[in-house]
């Protein structure tokens, strides 16, 4: 069934490669025009598998740790390598426990002169603790984040890379914001109440205190687990609630270049996650793509989430790809 989905895949950048340069709009019952035809140049699944594994060979991406550290180098660097404008913010986080955590959001900018701007966004640390884990035996032990970290970040970097080897340069901006200090959240074996506020810390400090004063941005999109196995993407709850307009951009751009059938017609549950402060706090209309597995009796979130499992041998080209060209296609319908 995978090589099935997969050729189905290779036909479908095939007939957007085909197609980049011949977009048609239609106007909507709005009056806005919508792009009806696939727009912008192929999303490589097979880079953006890459850029995964690349992030996994740093080890888990804890907070505080030698790996952590030098993936955020890497990550920084190969968006310069692609001519954005990188930031670093640095700064202190306390853990649920009041462990401090050395927190770094990366912050790399596409075309930066541009008043009119889209927010991609994902978390680029790792699960300390495999806390749901089938074993308990495992509980303590680090995530590696294939899934829940690296993809995210894994699809924005090729993003980066098409933007920055494509000619026809985009209308508006793109900044691509790594969140850091997302996953120390309370674990399950914790006698610390969960009030959720103990999540996405790294997003709460951005989103109180932007990389540029007064920062704002059209829309935002979140990417979380996002090349996960049989992965679907149902409407987040929380994304419904404060940017219905932009769901409905981003799941009819996955219609138009053929991947409906990952982006699900249906809405999921409310999730805890980096786009809730970017709304709350930032003011930006902003949702989560996330990863839904309504019949998973491991996880919502799927078999691997928050376990030892979450590796390479569990993430899907397929859906890297699918989530991939969805975001180029909304890129590149933007004026």
């Amino acid at each position: 069934m995978v090589n099935v989905v997969r050729f189905i895949f290779l036909l479908a950048v095939m007939a957007v490669s085909a197609s980049c340069n011949s977009n048609k709009k239609a106007a909507s019952g709005d009056g806005e025009a919508v792009v009806t035809q696939p727009a912008g140049p192929a999303f490589s699944a097979d880079s953006a598998y890459a850029f995964c594994a690349e992030q996994c060979g740093f080890g888990p991406r804890t907070m505080n740790s030698e790996g952590h550290e030098r993936c955020g180098e890497w990550i920084a660097g190969k968006f310069k390598a692609y001519g954005m404008a990188v930031t670093g913010q640095r700064v202190t986080l306390n853990g649920y426990d009041g462990t401090p955590l050395k927190a770094t959001n990366i912050i790399a900018s596409y075309r930066p002169e541009l008043a009119e701007r889209i927010l991609l966004c994902a978390h680029w640390d790792t699960r300390p603790w495999a806390d749901n884990d089938p074993d308990s035996a495992n509980w303590r032990k680090p995530v590696l984040g294939a899934n829940d970290g690296a993809s995210g970040v894994a699809v924005m970097l090729e993003v980066a890379r098409l933007l920055h080897a494509d000619t026809a340069k985009l209308a508006v901006g793109v900044d691509f914001v790594c969140f850091d200090a997302e996953d120390w959240g309370v674990p399950r074996w914790s006698d610390v109440a969960d009030t959720g506020d103990s999540w996405a810390l790294g997003a709460q400090h951005w989103s109180a205190n932007p990389h540029k004063e007064g920062y704002k941005a059209r829309f935002g999109i979140l990417l979380d687990m996002v090349g996960g196995q049989g992965a679907q993407f149902w409407r987040e709850g929380m994304s419904m609630q404060y940017a219905p307009d932009i769901v409905k951009k981003v799941w009819s751009a996955a219609e138009v270049v053929g991947f409906s059938s990952y982006f699900v017609d249906r809405d999921g549950g409310m999730v805890t996650d980096d786009h809730v402060p970017v709304n709350e706090k930032a003011k930006i209309p902003t949702i989560d793509i996330i990863a839904f597995y309504p019949d998973c009796t491991q996880s919502t979130f799927g078999p691997t989430w928050h376990t030892v499992s979450d590796d390479m041998e569990h993430i899907d080209r397929a859906t890297l790809g699918a989530v991939g060209q969805t975001v180029i296609q909304v890129l590149y319908s933007e004026r």
